[in-house]
């Protein structure tokens, strides 16, 4: 018996050795600037052309209640990139907070962040930390350099959130030439570069300036759409130049991945900052546009993939946010978030099929003001903003809007008004309670801030 055991311990540690390590997964997010939830053509457009994004998302699990957690650029990206709802970082909106007429203002609103804070232990350093050699590209918009946030990389992202020109000279954008000459191609052409050379697992941090305005179109693609027929409010053949274009981007990602034998090992999320730009795109049967809390501002197109682990072509209604990208990725990167305080939830079970519901509130928090860019064409609460200061909650099928301006609220049912045109106040005065006492424990919970003080300025009655 002696002698065998030195055996064994020499077969255990054979054993040992031979097994196989589990190498850690790249992770690829791919968050779009302004894109719509009906701009792609998975989710139903018959307008826009997005063949590539198209079948990348018939590779995993598409989200039809999938949210950004704010309605505009900065505070979204803060949210995903913090994992944290907006009153904790602080980031409301881009710089300044009171946008439109003062006299049409009732309240001061809150003072609003314009730079993260480095006090946030945000996805890119934790990844960072963990082995990950990070790059981003595109859009940051959340202080003058991304390499002090943890990236190793910087591919043309710094404080601006949209780009003076698509064409050189970019002037806001510094970004070192290359083969192409539009700004989305060239920042692909460098991010193909990361991909090609890069050796350890890798996070891509891929946020293309386009769609963003200034509609500056690719020309050899606008006479494709310039034949189409119009389709619900989707009829800009500039801006759908610039979608095909950004298909097109993404397809090459793709196609290095696989070239590199990356793909089957890469978790790849999609979705987009904010709603589409209401005016330049629509999404019916979506109420409004970027910069509302009305489905159009905040719904998006939302997908994962990770061969490994989601099955193809799946779908699920459950309701998630950007803030769920964080505690997901650290999930699969096999991370630990423990000392993390992360506002978002692991999505891992829902996207294996192990788990269909996630019964949980959502909320998004604006006290702030953002004015509207056209007047005569909006379907907002009215036509001077886009948003007066409130707060959304939405559980289950119901959500409500609570303003703080005049305390008036709207509350809607989902499931049976996904354009949002039947306020149910009046019927449902205790389902509408309900909500607002989550709302209050919520702000209470987050340190929320409620502006109050009234406006000396203030002229227009509500």
């Amino acid at each position: 018996m002696i002698r065998i055991l030195p055996i064994l311990l020499i077969l255990l540690c054979v054993a040992c050795t031979g097994k196989k390590e589990v190498k850690a997964p790249n992770i690829l997010i791919i968050n779009v600037d302004d894109l719509g939830w009906k701009d792609v053509g998975f989710m139903g457009s018959q307008y826009y052309e997005t063949p590539n994004i198209d079948e990348l998302a018939g590779q995993g699990m598409i989200f039809t209640n999938g949210y950004a957690s704010a309605s505009n650029c900065a505070p979204s990206r803060a949210c995903l990139m913090t994992g944290q709802w907006t009153p904790r970082h602080g980031v409301y909106t881009v710089t300044p907070s009171a946008r439109g007429k003062s006299e049409d203002r009732k309240l001061i609103p809150t003072k609003n962040t314009h730079t993260l804070a480095a006090k946030h232990k945000i996805l890119p350093e934790v990844l960072q930390e963990n082995g990950y050699t990070t790059c981003h590209a595109g859009t940051w918009h959340l202080s003058d350099n991304p390499l002090e946030y943890g990236f190793d990389i910087n591919i043309g992202g710094a404080h601006n959130g949209l780009p003076k020109s698509y064409y050189p000279p970019y002037k806001n954008v510094a970004i070192e030439k290359g083969k192409t000459e539009y700004l989305t191609d060239l920042i692909v052409e460098k991010a193909l570069n990361f991909i090609d050379t890069v050796q350890k697992p890798f996070y891509l941090n891929y946020a293309p300036y386009a769609v963003h305005v200034p509609i500056m179109p690719v020309d050899s693609i606008v006479p494709k759409y310039e034949k189409k027929s119009p389709w619900q409010g989707q009829e800009n053949a500039e801006y759908a130049s610039m979608v095909d274009n950004l298909d097109r981007n993404i397809g090459l990602i793709i196609g290095k991945l696989k070239e590199r034998g990356l793909y089957d090992n890469t978790l790849i999320v999609f979705t987009s900052d904010n709603g589409g730009l209401y005016g330049i795109t629509k999404q019916k049967p979506l109420r409004a546009g970027k910069g509302s809390y009305y489905e159009g501002g905040i719904r998006e197109p939302f997908f994962f993939v990770f061969n490994k682990k989601i099955k193809p072509g799946t779908k699920s209604a459950v309701p998630i946010t950007n803030l769920d990208i964080f505690p997901t990725v650290l999930k699969y990167a096999q991370v630990g978030s423990q000392s993390l305080q992360l506002d978002g939830k692991n999505l891992a079970a829902v996207l294996e099929e192990r788990q269909t519901t996630m019964e949980r509130p959502l909320f998004w928090h604006f006290p702030v003001y953002l004015q509207a860019y056209n007047i005569h064409d909006n379907e907002t609460r009215d036509s001077l903003f886009r948003t007066r200061p409130g707060s959304v909650v939405r559980k289950g099928d119901w959500k409500l809007h609570y303003y703080f301006e005049d305390d008036g609220m709207e509350l809607y049912n989902l499931s049976k008004d996904i354009g949002e045109k039947n306020n149910l106040v009046t019927a449902h005065p205790e389902k509408a309670n309900e909500l607002l006492e989550l709302l209050k424990k919520w702000w209470e919970e987050t340190n929320a801030p409620i502006p109050t003080e009234l406006n000396p300025e203030y002229k227009t009655e509500l």
